[in-house]
């Protein structure tokens, strides 16, 4: 037997029925500035990485977020990777705050400054991605945000082997409803034909 959805049908919630399927979801911690200045600290669980040449990384804003507005006016914006220490703090930032309220200032997130682009990154965070503005695609609900990756910086005590270790981060993700997906064991598994490289 299974149990059969129609996600045309107003009977479905469709964004819980697929946020409890496509699971773990990595979070995009995202940094930006208003035109004006103001920061902003939000989570987007839809967050991947699209392209790798040039490198280029999505996450989607649902609705007309501060995010969303702040990415299209500046076109600049910083994805912190969300750990487990950091989860509290990550949680309490998706609350919904005033447009010119700084969430890192009220909820007491120390940020640093970045390397290229404007906006600062989570200073506790063992990596940062900095992005600029790639382009931005309207699909009903929601607005795909795709910035080009211009720098990354990674703590040196989380990187193994020139790569960030899973382990050393502990990052955190989303799954359906209220739950996280924690941190666990992992495992290598060599791609087929060519056992010199691990699969990624």
């Amino acid at each position: 037997m299974r149990t059969d959805f129609d996600p045309r049908s107003d009977d479905t919630n469709t964004y819980a029925l697929l946020s409890s399927l496509v699971v773990p979801r990595p979070i995009a911690w995202v940094a930006s500035r208003s035109a004006d200045g103001v920061g902003n600290l939000a989570p987007h669980s839809f967050f991947t990485v699209v392209c790798a040449d040039p490198p280029v990384v999505a996450f989607a804003s649902i609705g007309d977020k501060d995010t969303l507005r702040n990415v299209v006016a500046t076109g600049e914006f910083t994805v912190s990777v969300a750990t487990l220490p950091l989860m509290d703090q990550v949680n309490a930032s998706s609350a919904r705050f005033a447009p010119d309220q700084d969430e890192a200032a009220e909820l007491g997130v120390e940020m640093r400054p970045s390397t290229v682009v404007g906006p600062p990154a989570v200073a506790a965070s063992p990596a940062a991605i900095e992005c600029r503005l790639h382009s931005t695609v309207d699909l009903g609900s929601s607005t795909l945000v795709l910035g080009e990756v211009v720098w990354i910086s990674v703590e040196d005590d989380v990187v193994v082997d020139g790569l960030p270790s899973y382990d050393r981060m502990q990052p955190v993700s989303r799954l359906g409803g209220p739950d996280w997906g924690l941190p666990g064991p992992t495992r290598a598994v060599r791609r087929p034909g060519d056992p010199s490289e691990i699969a990624r």
